[in-house]
Protein backbone atom coordinates (compact mmCIF):
# COMPACT_ATOMS: atom_id res chain seq x y z
CA UNK A 1 0.00 0.00 0.00
CA UNK A 2 1.18 3.21 -1.16
CA UNK A 3 2.45 5.47 2.04
CA UNK A 4 -0.23 8.66 3.04
CA UNK A 5 2.93 10.89 2.55
CA UNK A 6 4.29 9.50 -1.05
CA UNK A 7 1.08 10.67 -2.75
CA UNK A 8 0.89 13.74 -4.92
CA UNK A 9 -2.59 15.36 -5.67
CA UNK A 10 -5.29 13.70 -8.04
CA UNK A 11 -3.91 10.14 -7.21
CA UNK A 12 -6.11 9.94 -4.29
CA UNK A 13 -3.86 11.50 -1.73
CA UNK A 14 -3.65 15.37 -0.04
CA UNK A 15 -2.39 18.37 -1.32
CA UNK A 16 0.05 18.84 1.67
CA UNK A 17 3.37 20.18 0.67
CA UNK A 18 5.75 18.02 -0.13
CA UNK A 19 8.63 17.69 2.10
CA UNK A 20 11.77 19.43 1.52
CA UNK A 21 13.94 16.14 0.67
CA UNK A 22 10.96 14.83 -1.96
CA UNK A 23 11.41 18.35 -3.62
CA UNK A 24 14.98 18.42 -3.64
CA UNK A 25 14.85 15.01 -5.21
CA UNK A 26 12.34 15.34 -7.80
CA UNK A 27 13.70 18.93 -8.99
CA UNK A 28 16.94 17.31 -8.93
CA UNK A 29 16.40 14.83 -11.22
CA UNK A 30 14.37 16.73 -13.22
CA UNK A 31 17.76 19.15 -13.67
CA UNK A 32 19.97 15.93 -14.09
CA UNK A 33 17.35 15.28 -17.37
CA UNK A 34 17.12 18.41 -18.95
CA UNK A 35 21.68 18.32 -18.19
CA UNK A 36 21.62 15.17 -20.17
CA UNK A 37 19.22 16.26 -23.00
CA UNK A 38 21.53 19.42 -23.80
CA UNK A 39 24.76 17.10 -23.45
CA UNK A 40 22.98 14.65 -25.78
CA UNK A 41 22.02 17.91 -28.38
CA UNK A 42 25.88 19.52 -28.32
CA UNK A 43 27.60 15.77 -28.15
CA UNK A 44 25.48 15.82 -31.40
CA UNK A 45 26.04 18.70 -32.81
CA UNK A 46 29.92 18.08 -32.02
CA UNK A 47 29.98 14.96 -33.77
CA UNK A 48 28.30 16.18 -36.83
CA UNK A 49 31.29 18.55 -37.57
CA UNK A 50 33.95 16.06 -36.56
CA UNK A 51 32.54 13.01 -38.15
CA UNK A 52 29.70 14.29 -40.71
CA UNK A 53 25.97 12.33 -40.97
CA UNK A 54 26.60 9.07 -42.85
CA UNK A 55 29.10 7.91 -39.90
CA UNK A 56 27.58 9.35 -36.61
CA UNK A 57 25.77 6.59 -34.37
CA UNK A 58 23.13 6.85 -31.12
CA UNK A 59 25.98 4.84 -29.36
CA UNK A 60 28.81 7.11 -30.51
CA UNK A 61 26.77 10.23 -29.38
CA UNK A 62 25.48 8.30 -26.29
CA UNK A 63 29.22 8.15 -25.40
CA UNK A 64 30.64 11.37 -25.94
CA UNK A 65 27.74 12.58 -24.20
CA UNK A 66 27.87 10.31 -21.25
CA UNK A 67 24.76 9.01 -21.15
CA UNK A 68 22.95 5.85 -22.03
CA UNK A 69 22.22 4.52 -25.60
CA UNK A 70 18.43 3.84 -23.94
CA UNK A 71 18.67 7.51 -22.54
CA UNK A 72 18.45 9.22 -26.40
CA UNK A 73 16.34 6.76 -27.61
CA UNK A 74 13.66 7.34 -25.06
CA UNK A 75 13.85 11.20 -26.24
CA UNK A 76 14.41 10.66 -30.18
CA UNK A 77 13.44 7.43 -32.24
CA UNK A 78 16.12 7.53 -34.73
CA UNK A 79 19.33 8.99 -35.60
CA UNK A 80 17.52 11.60 -38.15
CA UNK A 81 15.42 12.73 -35.17
CA UNK A 82 17.99 13.30 -32.82
CA UNK A 83 20.24 15.34 -36.06
CA UNK A 84 17.42 17.19 -36.52
CA UNK A 85 17.00 18.60 -33.41
CA UNK A 86 20.61 19.48 -32.55
CA UNK A 87 21.18 21.08 -36.28
CA UNK A 88 17.84 23.18 -36.38
CA UNK A 89 19.19 24.28 -32.91
CA UNK A 90 22.62 25.46 -34.26
CA UNK A 91 20.94 27.11 -36.77
CA UNK A 92 18.80 28.82 -34.84
CA UNK A 93 21.53 29.88 -32.82
CA UNK A 94 24.02 30.96 -35.98
CA UNK A 95 21.72 32.73 -37.90
CA UNK A 96 19.86 35.24 -36.28
CA UNK A 97 16.79 37.44 -37.83
CA UNK A 98 18.27 40.24 -39.50
CA UNK A 99 16.35 43.14 -38.81
CA UNK A 100 18.32 46.03 -40.00
CA UNK A 101 15.27 47.67 -41.08
CA UNK A 102 16.36 47.36 -44.70
CA UNK A 103 14.76 44.80 -46.64
CA UNK A 104 16.95 44.15 -49.61
CA UNK A 105 20.15 44.27 -46.31
CA UNK A 106 17.99 41.72 -44.51
CA UNK A 107 17.72 39.46 -47.15
CA UNK A 108 21.65 39.50 -48.56
CA UNK A 109 22.68 39.10 -44.92
CA UNK A 110 20.07 35.66 -44.29
CA UNK A 111 21.22 34.29 -48.24
CA UNK A 112 24.78 34.94 -47.28
CA UNK A 113 24.54 32.81 -43.62
CA UNK A 114 21.73 30.26 -45.90
CA UNK A 115 24.64 29.93 -48.66
CA UNK A 116 27.70 29.40 -46.23
CA UNK A 117 26.36 25.82 -45.24
CA UNK A 118 28.94 25.19 -48.07
CA UNK A 119 32.37 26.09 -46.21
CA UNK A 120 31.30 23.38 -43.48
CA UNK A 121 31.39 20.03 -45.46
CA UNK A 122 30.37 18.20 -42.79
CA UNK A 123 26.96 20.66 -42.28
CA UNK A 124 25.99 20.26 -45.41
CA UNK A 125 26.05 16.55 -46.00
CA UNK A 126 23.89 16.28 -42.59
CA UNK A 127 21.61 18.70 -44.55
CA UNK A 128 21.26 16.77 -47.35
CA UNK A 129 20.98 13.21 -45.05
CA UNK A 130 18.29 15.02 -43.41
CA UNK A 131 16.30 15.90 -46.70
CA UNK A 132 16.85 12.28 -47.93
CA UNK A 133 15.60 10.84 -44.34
CA UNK A 134 12.51 12.87 -45.07
CA UNK A 135 11.59 11.75 -48.20
CA UNK A 136 12.04 7.83 -46.98
CA UNK A 137 10.63 7.99 -43.39
CA UNK A 138 7.03 8.65 -43.20
CA UNK A 139 7.84 9.17 -39.19
CA UNK A 140 10.18 11.88 -39.88
CA UNK A 141 8.75 13.71 -42.64
CA UNK A 142 6.88 15.85 -40.56
CA UNK A 143 10.00 16.50 -38.68
CA UNK A 144 11.71 17.76 -41.30
CA UNK A 145 8.95 19.39 -42.57
CA UNK A 146 8.20 21.23 -39.63
CA UNK A 147 11.82 22.74 -39.67
CA UNK A 148 11.59 23.74 -43.13
CA UNK A 149 8.73 25.90 -42.24
CA UNK A 150 10.37 27.52 -39.13
CA UNK A 151 13.17 28.76 -41.22
CA UNK A 152 10.57 29.97 -44.37
CA UNK A 153 8.99 32.17 -41.28
CA UNK A 154 12.10 33.77 -41.14
CA UNK A 155 11.91 34.84 -44.78
CA UNK A 156 8.22 35.57 -44.61
CA UNK A 157 8.51 38.25 -41.77
CA UNK A 158 11.49 39.74 -43.11
CA UNK A 159 9.69 40.24 -46.72
CA UNK A 160 6.32 41.37 -45.08
CA UNK A 161 8.35 43.84 -42.98
CA UNK A 162 9.53 45.20 -46.62
CA UNK A 163 6.02 45.08 -48.00
CA UNK A 164 5.09 47.07 -44.82
CA UNK A 165 7.48 49.89 -45.50
CA UNK A 166 6.48 49.95 -49.20
CA UNK A 167 9.46 48.37 -50.15
CA UNK A 168 7.60 45.73 -51.72
CA UNK A 169 4.61 45.08 -52.93
CA UNK A 170 1.71 45.79 -50.56
CA UNK A 171 0.11 42.51 -51.94
CA UNK A 172 3.37 40.47 -52.31
CA UNK A 173 2.83 36.68 -52.74
CA UNK A 174 4.31 35.71 -49.36
CA UNK A 175 4.42 31.95 -50.03
CA UNK A 176 5.82 32.35 -53.56
CA UNK A 177 8.42 34.85 -52.87
CA UNK A 178 9.89 32.95 -50.03
CA UNK A 179 10.42 29.97 -52.47
CA UNK A 180 11.77 32.12 -54.70
CA UNK A 181 14.25 32.76 -52.01
CA UNK A 182 15.08 29.37 -50.75
CA UNK A 183 15.08 27.53 -54.51
CA UNK A 184 17.97 28.22 -55.90
CA UNK A 185 19.72 27.14 -52.58
CA UNK A 186 17.80 23.38 -51.82
CA UNK A 187 18.05 23.08 -55.85
CA UNK A 188 21.97 23.64 -56.04
CA UNK A 189 22.52 21.79 -52.92
CA UNK A 190 20.80 18.92 -53.70
CA UNK A 191 21.84 18.37 -57.68
CA UNK A 192 25.14 20.09 -57.19
CA UNK A 193 24.34 21.09 -60.64
CA UNK A 194 26.15 24.38 -60.08
CA UNK A 195 28.54 25.43 -57.00
CA UNK A 196 26.44 27.04 -54.38
CA UNK A 197 28.53 30.21 -53.51
CA UNK A 198 28.41 32.88 -50.54
CA UNK A 199 29.85 35.20 -53.29
CA UNK A 200 26.48 34.69 -55.17
CA UNK A 201 24.27 35.67 -52.52
CA UNK A 202 23.74 39.61 -53.05
CA UNK A 203 23.43 39.16 -56.94
CA UNK A 204 20.60 36.30 -56.29
CA UNK A 205 18.93 38.40 -54.11
CA UNK A 206 19.08 41.61 -56.36
CA UNK A 207 17.82 39.50 -59.13
CA UNK A 208 15.01 38.54 -56.94
CA UNK A 209 14.03 41.90 -55.48
CA UNK A 210 14.13 43.54 -58.97
CA UNK A 211 11.22 40.62 -59.83
CA UNK A 212 9.09 40.66 -57.19
CA UNK A 213 9.26 44.65 -57.76
CA UNK A 214 8.28 44.42 -61.30
CA UNK A 215 5.88 41.51 -61.02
Amino acid sequence: MQDPQDQTPGDGGDSRPRRPEQTRRRTGGRIRSEDAHEQTLLATAALLEEIGYGRLTIEGVAARAGVAKSTVYRWWKSKAALVMDAYGLAVTQRMPEPDSGDCAEDLRIFVRQLYSVVEHPTRAEALRGLMAEAQLDPEFAPRFTEWVRSRRQVVAALLARGAARGELAADLDLEHAVDLVFGPFWYRLLARHLPLDPADASAHVDRLLAGLRAS
